[in-house]
């Protein structure tokens, strides 16, 4: 074997799952990109009706999720800079764990939730806030907004609970 193909051959054994960052990297582009055209379109803010339920607003969040610490002063940022990075970095080395083949909810669910806080990482060392722009409300009930971004990190976190409750019942049951 040349010494080509015996780094491409340790390579491939030693990836894991990282094969699924292509779903991180899907996942960061669309957010950047919807952020972008909202951003380009809408003032703070602003906001269009899409249906009864449902609409888009500018919404700048300096905080975390349902803009917690979001008059925190500033030092926030930089803490959600350092989750963000430091999640991100747990997460690509679980997924380089991981059999490349086998654990494909895990691997997906992981995937979800690194492009998702890499995006809204993006937004806080670009312009010092995440740009949420999805509101869901019904009356006078509003959900808080959010985005793209945080829709992956909530379905990335779903598929790892759903993974979890999937392999509970299989020990359960005596399978493994």
């Amino acid at each position: 074997m040349t010494e080509t193909g015996a780094r491409q051959r340790w390579l491939a054994l030693n990836a894991g799952a990282s094969n699924w960052l292509w779903l991180s990297l899907l996942v960061l582009a669309v957010d950047q990109w919807s952020k972008s055209l909202i951003l380009e379109h809408f003032a703070q803010y602003q906001e269009r009706a899409l249906l009864p339920i449902l609409s888009i607003v500018r919404w700048h969040n300096e905080g975390a999720a349902w803009s917690m610490l979001d008059d925190a002063g500033g030092w926030q940022r930089w803490l959600f800079i350092t989750l963000g990075l430091g999640v991100s970095v747990g997460i690509l080395f679980w997924l380089r764990r991981l059999p490349a083949a086998g654990q494909g909810r895990v691997a997906a669910g992981l995937a979800l939730i690194m492009g998702g806080a890499l995006g809204n990482v993006v937004d806080r060392v670009r312009l010092g806030y995440v740009v949420d722009f999805i509101k869901v409300h019904y009356g006078d009930w509003v959900f808080p907004a959010f985005n793209f971004a945080d829709t992956a990190l909530s379905i990335g976190a779903g598929l790892l609970i759903l993974d979890s409750v999937i392999e509970y019942g299989r020990k359960s049951e005596g399978r493994t």
